[in-house]
C-alpha cells in the first residue's frame, strides 16, 4: 500500500526534523513543530506572503498567497477548527513508482481530535494533470491514514465579504466579558441586527460598542445569520 512507504517530515522550533513514518504519526507530535518553509517577502515576489493574527490560535499563522489568506481566515471563523498549523510537514512516499514530496498548505485539529489536512488551489489549477496527479497522491496517503482532508479554492465571495468584516471584530482582549456575557443573555430571542444593537446599548452605554459587541458574538458564533446574504441592520440574528 502506499501509505505504508510514506513518511512525514515535522520541522521543530529548534531547527530539528523528525522522520517518523506515516502510520505512526499522531497529532500530539505536531504540538511543537514549526512551519515547513519560511514565510518570505521580498521584492517582486510573485505570491503574496503574509501573517495572521487568528483568534484560535491566539498568535500568527502564516500564509503564502491571497488564496491562502483567505481560506485561512474561514478555517479561524469555523468552530470546529480549535488549532492551526501552517505549513505543517514533509509528506514524502511512492505513488505507483513515481516519487512524490508534498507540503501541504495547512493541517487543522478539530475540537473532536480529529485531524484535517488543507491544500489550498486555484479552481483552474485543480485540472492540470501535475497538480491532479500530486493532490490526488495525498488524498489516498491521507485519508488512508485516518484524516480529513480537503482541497480548497475560491469561496463564495459573499461569505468571504462577511467574515472578513466580522474578523475585525474576533480578538477577546478587545471586550468586557461582563458586557459580551450580558449581551449573549440579553439576545436569546430572534432579533434583527438594528434592534440587537439598541438593545446591547443598554449594558454598553454607547451605540459604537454595542454594535462590535454585536459583531463579536456573530465571529464567536454565539449568534447566527444567514452570511451567504450581504449583511445589514435587517439581518435576523438568532442564537
Amino acid at each position: 500500500m502506499t501509505g505504508l512507504a510514506s513518511t512525514v517530515q515535522i520541522r521543530r522550533s529548534d531547527d530539528h526534523v523528525d522522520v517518523i513514518a506515516l502510520n505512526d504519526v499522531r497529532l500530539r507530535q505536531f504540538d511543537t513543530a514549526v512551519p515547513w518553509r519560511e514565510f518570505r517577502w521580498y521584492r517582486k515576489q510573485r505570491h503574496f506572503s503574509g501573517s495572521y493574527w487568528s483568534a484560535t490560535m491566539e498568535a500568527p499563522v502564516g500564509y503564502e498567497s491571497r488564496l491562502e489568506y483567505v481560506n485561512l481566515l474561514l478555517a479561524d471563523f469555523d468552530p470546529r477548527v480549535v488549532w492551526i498549523l501552517s505549513q505543517p510537514f514533509l509528506l514524502d512516499g511512492d505513488d505507483r513508482g513515481t516519487r512524490r514530496k508534498h507540503v501541504p498548505d495547512y493541517l487543522f485539529v478539530h475540537a473532536d481530535e480529529s485531524g484535517c489536512v488543507v491544500d489550498v488551489k486555484p479552481a483552474e489549477k485543480l485540472s492540470r494533470p501535475k497538480v491532479r496527479d500530486s493532490l490526488g497522491w495525498s488524498r489516498r496517503v491521507i485519508e488512508g491514514h485516518g484524516w480529513e482532508y480537503r482541497v480548497q479554492s475560491e469561496p463564495d465571495p459573499v461569505v468571504l465579504a462577511n467574515v472578513r468584516f466580522l474578523a475585525g471584530y474576533r480578538r477577546r482582549f478587545q471586550f468586557l466579558e461582563s458586557e459580551v456575557d450580558g449581551a449573549a443573555e440579553l439576545l436569546s430571542t430572534p432579533v434583527t441586527f438594528g434592534e440587537a444593537v439598541r438593545a446591547v446599548t443598554a449594558i454598553t452605554a454607547d451605540p459604537r460598542l454595542a454594535r462590535s459587541v454585536v459583531l463579536h458574538l456573530m465571529w464567536t458564533r454565539r449568534l447566527h445569520t444567514d452570511l451567504t446574504r450581504v449583511l445589514d441592520i435587517t439581518s435576523l440574528l438568532e442564537t
